[in-house]
This record gives structure tokens, C-alpha cells and sequence, in this order.
């Protein structure tokens, strides 16, 4: 239908994966550098060490305390992005942080009082959130100690900068932790789903085939024993027999042919979720009213608005997508109108494609039509099937050119 471009491939392929672990390299570098990035409040303590203010000792303590620092720091945040440490051992960490960035403090100056920043940030994203709102008052409290000793005015200008980032970071924490149990919360009520059609399922079929079987079974026992005295009651049990199952299979294939029917109410829920997913801000109409839409048109409908909505998210690079439905009289009868408009641009191509083309014939066999093309901001498709079974849209419609005809 448009040409792939893949806009929404760098879109996707750039997003990071909240609250989970890295799958790849590329999902890997790009948290390590999403959490990496902050590091540069490190600059302080670099010039620092790079000064020469220090002895040759304890400049090399100060990189190896650094060091050790920052690898804590590190392993304890990035971990908690995907399978989070054991309460008792991020306890015992962030008490390191703490101590580290005490020991740095005391021993090298004031300009190492940044370091409370990530112990702040480290008990706003890891800790409990009760556990936080006292944890980080407690950083500060113990940041304005040390500074005391080392440097007050810096202390106290980097107070306010340690309560807030600590405070911060507890609502990212707390987004995290939402964004894992609504991702587990769909993975169950897809499970609760798929369970509830197989249940469906199995009571359809033992609906449909228990009564069926069940006379099968018992004609086959008649038409066994008639067979020897009475072949031609045996030929008529065998003749009941294969009507039975013929039977049997026509309502299995229409069970099966309902099951593998499109739903647009379900397109339209899927095509919402899609939609949100890519990024893409959807108006989508509430529950379509389809009393009396013949099967096929809202098959038809539903597989229009899937390749639509489909191609929006793929190919068009759109940042707005407005679905409308509506019921629309026309000469030809009553129909139902599926218009899907996107800000997105368009088909670069000269021609129809593939799904076009295949969409149009598929509406065509439930005698409606597709008109697709760019507009001034974008793309529209456009789908219009029978809202009434042909036969009475053909009634309705000579009932119409009846009344308006002169008597």
C-alpha cells in the first residue's frame, strides 16, 4: 500500500524498554548510556584529582575510591531497571554509597560533596517509597554534616539540589514499578482471554457435535443389527447416517467460519492499542452501532480498518490518525462509511500496491467499495459497505425511486 519506509522502525528501534532488562547490545548501550549520562556531575571530583592539589598517594586513592563509587552507583541502578536486587542487599549497597562518599568528603574536600547527589538519587529509585522519605532527608542531613567540616557554603548550596533529585527519583521508581505490574496485568488478562475462548470453544463443539455424535453412534449400532435380516432398513439407518454428518460438518464449518470472522468493535480496540503503542495520537469512535450490518460488510470493514491502521503505523511516519464510522443514505441504499485520515506522508509510490488492491477486491465481494489517496495534510482511505443485506438495500432502494416517481 505505501511504500516501506520505516519510520516507525527508528522510532521503535531508539525507545527504551521501561522496567525491563536489556534483550540485546544495542538495548544494553542505550540504558548504560541513558543512566551513564548523569555521571557528569563527576566532573567536579575529576578536576579535583586532576588539579595536583593532592598528594601522588592520595590522588591514587581518590581515583581508586572514584572508581569504586561509581561501579557501585552503577550496579545498583542499572539493576534495579531490570530484575532489582534483594531488599536486604540494596540496604547494604546504598550504606556503601553513603560511607564512600563520607570517606571521599572527609579526606579530599568539599568538592566531592556532589557525590550525596547520587546517594540521593540511588534511595529515590531503589528504596520502598516509606523507606526513601526517610532515607534521603537523612543523605541531606548527613551531606550538611559533612560539609560542616569540609565546606559549608557548598553544603548548603547543594542541599536543596540532594532533597529534590532524591524525591525526584521516587516518582521514576514508582513509574517503573507501575509500568512492570501493568505490563504483567495485560500478559494475564490475555492469558484470562484465550482461556475464556477455549472454553467457548469447547462449549461450542460439544453443542454442536455431542447431539450429532450421539445419533451417529446409536444409528450405527441399529443399522449393525438390522444388517443381516433387514438390509434395507440397514440402508436407510446408513442413509440417516451420512445426512446426520453432513450435517454435523456444515455446522462445523460455519462454527469455525464465525470464529475466524472479523470483529471491527475488536479492530477498533486493536487499532487503539496500536495506535498509542507507535506514538501516535488516535481519535477513534466508541462502540459501533451494527444492528441489522450484514456479517460480510463488517468483515469487510474490519479488514480495512486493520490494513489502514496497519500501514498508519508502519509506513507513514503520522503523528495524528482520526478514525470515523458512520451510517450514510445514498441512492444505492444504506451504508456504513469507514474513514481513516493520518498527518503522515502518504504513498510515495505511483500506483496502488498490493493491499490496496487486495482490500478492494475484498470489499467488492460484499458490494461495497475503497477510495484511498492523499490529501492536503496527509493520507485518507475511505471504505463504504451495504449496512442492510443487498436484496433489501435493492428493496429499499426501488421503494425510494417508487415514492419519488410521479403516480
Amino acid at each position: 500500500m505505501w511504500e516501506d519506509l520505516r519510520l516507525d522502525g527508528h522510532r521503535a528501534e531508539w525507545r527504551i524498554r521501561v522496567g525491563e532488562p536489556p534483550r540485546n547490545r544495542a538495548e544494553l548501550r542505550r540504558k548504560v548510556l541513558w543512566i551513564g549520562v548523569w555521571l557528569v556531575f563527576l566532573s567536579s571530583p575529576v578536576k579535583d584529582l586532576l588539579s595536583g592539589r593532592h598528594t601522588t598517594a592520595g590522588t591514587a586513592a581518590g581515583w581508586l575510591g572514584l572508581a569504586a563509587f561509581v561501579g557501585v552507583y552503577l550496579s545498583l541502578v542499572f539493576r534495579n531497571m531490570g530484575k532489582p536486587f534483594t531488599g536486604r542487599r540494596v540496604v547494604v549497597l546504598i550504606l556503601a554509597l553513603g560511607a564512600l562518599a563520607t570517606v571521599l568528603c572527609l579526606t579530599l574536600g568539599g568538592h566531592w560533596l556532589g557525590l550525596y547527589c547520587y546517594v540521593s538519587v540511588a534511595c529515590g529509585s531503589t528504596l520502598p517509597l516509606r523507606l526513601a522519605y526517610g532515607a534521603i532527608p537523612a543523605t541531606t542531613g548527613l551531606m550538611l554534616l559533612v560539609g560542616s567540616q569540609v565546606d559549608r557554603e557548598e553544603a548548603q548550596s547543594l542541599a536543596l539540589l540532594v532533597l529534590l533529585i532524591g524525591f525526584a527519583m521516587t516518582g521514576i521508581g514508582q513509574l517503573v514499578r507501575t509500568t512492570i505490574e501493568l505490563r504483567q496485568a495485560r500478559a494475564t488478562v490475555a492469558q484470562l482471554a484465550a482461556n475464556e475462548e477455549r472454553l467457548r470453544l469447547a462449549r461450542d463443539l460439544h453443542d454442536l457435535l455431542g447431539h450429532s455424535l450421539s445419533l451417529i453412534t446409536l444409528k450405527s449400532e441399529l443399522a449393525g443389527r438390522m444388517l443381516p435380516a433387514h438390509p434395507d432398513k440397514a440402508a436407510q439407518q446408513v442413509a440417516d447416517i451420512e445426512q446426520v454428518s453432513r450435517q454435523a460438518l456444515v455446522d462445523v464449518r460455519e462454527a469455525v467460519t464465525g470464529y475466524r470472522r472479523r470483529r471491527l468493535a475488536a479492530e477498533l480496540a486493536g487499532a487503539q492499542l496500536a495506535l498509542t503503542a507507535a506514538g501516535v495520537a488516535a481519535e477513534l469512535p466508541a462502540e459501533p452501532d451494527l444492528t441489522g450490518v450484514p456479517e460480510e460488510s463488517e468483515t469487510a470493514l474490519a479488514w480495512a480498518l486493520r490494513e489502514a491502521v496497519t500501514n498508519v503505523v508502519r509506513h507513514s511516519g503520522a503523528r495524528r490518525c482520526t478514525v470515523e464510522l458512520q451510517h450514510r443514505q445514498t441512492l444505492d441504499g444504506p451504508v456504513l462509511e469507514l474513514s481513516v485520515e493520518d498527518d503522515g506522508s502518504g504513498s510515495p509510490g505511483s500506483g496502488p500496491g498490493s493491499g490496496l488492491t487486495g482490500l478492494t477486491e475484498r470489499l467488492a465481494k460484499a458490494g461495497g467499495a475503497l477510495e484511498a489517496g492523499g490529501i492536503r495534510r496527509g493520507f485518507r482511505l475511505t471504505a463504504r459497505v451495504p449496512a442492510v443485506p443487498t436484496a433489501a438495500a435493492a428493496a429499499v432502494a426501488s421503494t425510494s425511486a417508487d415514492v419519488g416517481s410521479p403516480s
